[in-house]
């Protein structure tokens, strides 16, 4: 049976909508009687920060990923490891800095497999038993411009795998054997999901109420791009919601742990591909029946390559010694004092930025100050409106002060902010002589992550492969 677009939307979140994804699977649901073994569900939703009605976003209405965090636990403190799709995923599936091993730029064109001492996760899984399952990547679907719960099918991986996952779909595996699966949600990401949302939804955000962040010009079509932002995350909750109807019809919502991500922050101006919050800070919702408190809230510091090794523990599988990653699940674990966040090429615009971030303080440091924030990249210029409008007004001396701070014609070489009490990253306090201790340190502790880590951003690729790679795809 072909599932359809149509299909989709006319099910809704309804029990109709469960029933056609389990047609169009092939079977009915596989019963999983293994309770000892939990069932293991990464949800990513492409793009997104937490602008979600739990999160406190006032204008949106979430109840599906609402009601999950109400059953689990909820992270304020979650951030990606790069704010970029391809770096990100990387890291996650890892479990290891993406920057440590050469995968830190954006569709690394020259892509290769992983080098010694660092696998993929499902590797792992498979070799405890788990059925490993990438949702949505079945027979054709590679050619689908369309995705819906059964998943986009999406890896994007900045390296080679032989056998990254075993199917598609967690109902080809065995009876009794669990699954560890990877659910991709694009519709949050810049493409055919913000109009299906406008096409589709009821509740559609009103552009005139949104609040913008102050480094956003107050005009019609910066409103109406952010209004149409939220749009698609309701899309992506109607999602989450079928998703979580067909655990539960299947048997299989009580012993399946449920993560739900962003896997970096919202496509929208000064935030996907940079390392202010707006890009780095993702939202991280954790179901686990009978283990995690229903409506837990969490304000430790995560970061993306944590989830690797909290699933491993889960799974009863000791995360390797040389994994970045830490479990953050279990009892006795270690909080982190900081989280590290790297950007660097990115299509063709090629920078180097690191960010360490702890709870109040954010240090940003520029490698290449002289490269303006906003320098060229057609994937901002096709796909960004508000980007091309903040050049325009920044031409016809209509920016604020917070505003021109993004359009300057070069960067500062190191930023720090006090997130608790500039959320917005606009007063860069490295200059400040009361915040010089502060700024030391971090200083000291990017310093010593680099070496550690072995950051291999400070190697840049031949500018001429870059550009024949990315122009001829």
């Amino acid at each position: 049976m072909k599932l359809t677009r149509r299909d989709i939307l006319k099910a809704g979140t309804s029990a109709l909508a469960v029933s056609t994804l389990s047609r169009a699977f092939g079977r009915a649901p596989v019963k999983n009687h293994s309770k000892s073994r939990p069932n293991i569900l990464w949800v990513l939703a492409e793009d997104i920060s937490p602008q979600l009605s739990c999160y406190g976003e006032p204008l949106i209405q979430t109840p599906n990923i609402d009601k999950l965090a109400s059953q689990g636990a909820r992270f304020t403190r979650a951030f990606t490891n790069a704010p970029v799709c391809s770096a990100s995923r990387t890291s996650l599936i890892t479990g290891m800095y993406q920057t440590s091993f050469g995968a830190h730029n954006h569709r690394t064109y020259d892509r290769k497999p992983l080098p010694p001492g660092v696998k993929i996760i499902t590797d792992y899984f498979r070799e405890a038993g788990y059925f490993t399952v990438l949702c949505g990547k079945g027979p054709k679907k590679e050619d689908s411009k369309e995705a819906g719960p059964a998943g986009s099918g999406k890896t994007d991986f900045n390296f080679v795998a032989d056998r990254p996952f075993d199917g598609w779909n967690w109902d080809q595996r065995a009876a009794n054997k669990p699954f560890f699966a990877h659910l991709t949600l694009r519709e949050s990401h810049k493409g055919y999901g913000w109009p299906l949302a406008r096409k589709t939804l009821k509740n559609l955000v009103d552009p005139n109420k949104v609040k913008l962040p102050p480094y956003w010009p107050d005009h019609p079509i910066a409103r109406d791009e952010y209004a149409n932002y939220l749009d698609a995350i309701q899309l992506v909750d109607s999602y989450v919601g079928v998703i979580m109807k067909r655990l539960e019809d299947g048997g299989l919502a009580d012993n399946t742990v449920v993560f739900f991500l962003g896997d970096n922050g919202s496509c929208l101006f000064r935030g996907k591909q940079f390392l202010y919050e707006g890009g780095i800070s993702v939202p991280l919702i954790v179901r686990w029946p009978g283990r995690i408190k229903p409506g837990t809230i969490r304000e430790d510091l995560v970061e993306g390559i944590d989830l690797a090794a909290s699933s491993l523990k889960i799974a009863g599988i000791e995360p390797p010694a040389n994994m970045h990653g830490r479990d953050f699940l279990f009892p006795g674990h270690k909080e982190r004092k900081y989280i590290v966040a790297a950007r660097d090429r990115m299509d063709i615009a090629v920078d180097r930025m690191r960010c360490v971030r702890t709870k109040q303080f954010k240090y940003i440091r520029n490698f290449i100050p002289g490269t303006p924030y906003m320098q060229r990249n057609p994937y901002k210029e096709r796909e960004y409106p508000t980007w091309n409008l903040v050049k325009k007004l920044k031409t016809e001396g209509k920016l604020t002060p917070a505003q021109a701070l993004f359009a300057a014609d070069q960067k500062p070489i190191e930023e720090l902010y006090d997130v608790m009490l500039d959320p917005h990253e606009i007063k860069n306090l490295a200059e400040k002589p009361e915040h010089k201790q502060t700024l030391l340190q971090l200083r000291g502790t990017l310093d010593k992550w680099i070496k550690e880590t072995g950051d291999q951003g400070a190697t840049l690729e031949d500018p001429i492969f870059v550009y024949e790679s990315y122009f001829s795809r």
